[in-house]
């Protein structure tokens, strides 16, 4: 099994899918927007957690940007009816900090703003996660996800249609896409800092 990829990132794929060399081979991974918004130029060095999954048709690699998220990948697996791809959605809603402290709160809103996650999944992840996460006090690092990232694009208008274009593959229809990306984009800011402020509103 794959715990960890470490080479060089050959390219990045909207909305939140990355091809990492590793001596020749390139490995396709998803990633939440958190990690993906994380990750450096094309071209540069890249490290990442990995949680490998095999199925009889495929063999699949999640991608994180430490262990913490991919702790909080798997707690997010174990609960009934969510898969990797439920995961991936909700941490690309919320970071594992977050995560943690919306389940220790019992804060059903912010949990039903994850696209794809009803009041009845919400209800569900904080009764089966809420005494494996109570005792974790983890501190807000929402800034972090901003760092290490240098302008890819600098024509506004493609930045800005490129995001509405990535929330609407994450599940959001094109009008409240749309809403959220101009009410966070601003000059200088580069898509992978957009998408995760869009969708923290």
């Amino acid at each position: 099994m794959i715990g960890r990829l470490t080479g060089i990132l050959a390219e990045k794929r909207l909305p939140n899918q990355a091809l990492v060399d590793v001596n020749g081979v390139g490995y396709e991974v998803e990633l939440p927007m958190s990690s993906f918004a994380q990750l450096p130029q094309e071209g540069e060095k890249v490290q990442l957690t990995i949680h490998h999954v095999v199925r009889e048709d495929a063999s699949l690699l999640y991608g994180f940007s430490s262990p913490k998220e991919r702790e909080a990948f798997r707690l997010l697996i174990k609960v009934s009816g969510i898969g990797p791809k439920s995961a991936i959605l909700i941490l690309s809603g919320l970071s594992a900090e977050e995560l943690y402290r919306v389940i220790n709160r019992d804060d059903l809103a912010s949990l039903t703003k994850v696209p794809g996650v009803g009041k009845k999944t919400a209800e569900r992840l904080i009764i089966e996660l809420r005494d494996k996460v109570k005792n974790l006090a983890p501190a807000a690092g929402f800034d972090d996800l901003l760092g290490g990232t240098e302008p890819i694009m600098t024509d506004p208008q493609m930045i800005t249609d490129d995001a509405i274009e990535a929330l609407v593959s994450l599940g959001y229809n094109q009008t409240e896409a749309k809403k959220r990306v101009m009410k966070v984009a601003k000059p200088g800011l580069t898509l992978e800092m957009i998408i995760p402020l869009a969708l923290k509103l």
